[in-house]
């Protein structure tokens, strides 16, 4: 009876294990067809024909890199955001790519990756802490008349995210349409009763919807990590700062936080606002009134809002970050919390060290994602060489996502220097061409590598060999790190 009872387990397993099998074969295809980088494709390929058990479900919930749907779903909505137009005779008034003056400049690649063009015209402010960002935030939103559009990866229910919630709820009741979208994801620890309180209160409030559309379902490695507030499509700030009390200094794991965010008034808040209304239609199904209106003059700044996401054709954000490093003649500078780039770039960094350009790069010292943490230590090593100096922050977490490149181009916004924000992350860049606003940048970063230590890109080489080896087995899963 025993041996029955054994010979029919090896013979369910046996079955059992065939299905799985010729499960991952085809997965295998699959992910060899769909992976964006051969090398990715070779590994889960391998991984899911050796290993079918642990690599199977690893796949399906991690292993996805282009997010399914939302293109068609921005096909579906054009007829529908067209008849909009018509009907309100309300186009606005931005200028086609191939009416572009200087289509061969620097800038023309970013703009052909934003579809739409640098606009003029734009006052700006940086703002460089927490306090001094939501203090600004909250004082334009108490001045609207009438709608504020606002996006965040993380809403914590606690002091910060009470405060915003009960300006949002009065703003509501006066009248003042107020569209909110955040991710679910991000926001996994937000108790219901938060979004709750504001719908109640007429705030139309959403989740983002990434595990949404065909072959979505299962996957929990796309994140809609944007932060955008608008305001009466005048107004817009972007940057790096969600809405938590961490964001104000106040953790009980940093002793500070350093973060920058931005605001912009003038016509470029009309790319801000496009983006937006693509989130909203992909998370709801609906056009809200939209504003086609192009908003006035404002300052000088030339901007460009610059959106990257999974659903693109092209790893638009990778290739943004090679576009500014490669337009770079004195400097390039960038702070990143996160820094696990893939080998493009770091061989744009390391063809900029070589032509003489002073490449600096602002990395926490203390981290918060101890996995990405030890994975940028092995991409430091590949960029080992003169001209690529290191520098590490002391006054709490770095969290700012900020470039420079020489004294005319600086780049604010959600995007980290890993491949998750190149691959598998919906972002928002604002690209700035105005020297005063990157004289201010440089300045930023002055203070902060004041309030840094210099360590170099030998970090890897003073780890001991237990280290060396975590650092690699780390580097292996930067794919979804």
């Amino acid at each position: 009876m025993l041996t029955e009872d054994v010979h029919f387990l090896i013979t369910a397993f046996s079955l059992f294990y065939t299905v799985v099998e010729i499960t991952a074969i085809i997965t295998a295809i699959i992910a060899v067809r769909d992976t964006r980088t051969p090398q990715g494709a070779v590994a889960w390929a391998i991984s899911l024909v050796t290993f079918p058990l642990l690599t199977l479900p690893f796949y399906w919930v991690f292993g996805r890199s282009k997010f399914h749907g939302y293109v068609d779903a921005m096909r579906a909505g054009e007829e529908r955001f067209l008849e909009l137009v018509e009907d309100k005779h309300n186009i606005p008034q931005v200028p086609r790519l191939s009416e572009r003056k200087r289509p061969h400049t620097p800038r023309a690649a970013f703009e052909t990756l934003a579809e739409i063009p640098f606009l003029k015209g734009n006052d700006l402010e940086l703002h460089i802490n927490g306090h001094d960002t939501f203090d600004a935030i909250f004082s334009y939103i108490n001045q609207a008349k009438k709608y504020v559009l606002i996006q965040f990866f993380i809403v914590h229910d606690d002091e910060l995210g009470k405060r915003l919630q009960k300006l949002l709820v009065r703003k509501a009741r006066e009248g003042v349409r107020i569209n909110f979208l955040y991710d679910e994801i991000g926001c996994h620890k937000t108790p219901p009763s938060y979004w709750n309180t504001m719908r109640k209160a007429g705030v139309d409030v959403h989740p983002f919807h990434t595990r949404r559309g065909r072959g979505n379902r299962f996957q929990l490695n796309f994140r809609n990590h944007r932060k955008i507030v608008v305001i009466d499509g005048q107004t817009a700030f972007v940057g790096g700062h969600n809405i938590g009390n961490e964001y104000l200094g106040v953790s009980d794991k940093f002793d500070g936080w350093r973060d920058t965010h931005m605001r912009i008034t003038g016509p470029a808040v009309i790319g801000v606002r496009i983006s937006f209304a693509k989130d909203w239609f992909w998370a709801t199904g609906e056009l809200y009134e939209i504003d086609l209106s192009l908003p006035e003059p404002s300052g000088n700044a030339d901007v460009l809002a610059l959106a990257t996401g999974p659903a693109d054709d092209l790893e638009s954000c990778s290739l943004m970050f090679i576009r500014a490093i490669n337009s770079a003649q004195k400097r390039f500078w960038i702070a990143s919390p996160y820094f696990v780039p893939d080998s493009s770039v770091c061989k744009a960094l390391q063809l900029a060290a070589m032509r003489g350009v002073d490449v600096r790069i602002l990395l926490p010292r203390k981290p918060d994602h101890l996995l990405v943490y030890l994975a940028g230590f092995a991409c430091l090593k590949e960029l080992k060489m003169p001209g690529i100096r290191v520098f590490r922050y002391n006054e709490g977490f770095l969290h700012q996502k900020v470039f420079l490149a020489d004294d005319k181009l600086a780049g604010v916004g959600t995007a980290n220097l890993d491949n998750r924000s190149f691959r598998l992350n919906f972002e928002i860049t604002m690209l700035v061409e105005d020297i005063p606003f990157c004289n201010q940048i440089e300045q930023m970063f002055q203070v902060d590598f004041t309030n840094s230590v210099e360590t170099g890109t030998q970090e890897y080489h003073n780890k001991n060999v237990v280290y060396q080896t975590v650092i690699k087995f780390a580097r292996l899963l930067s794919p979804i790190l």
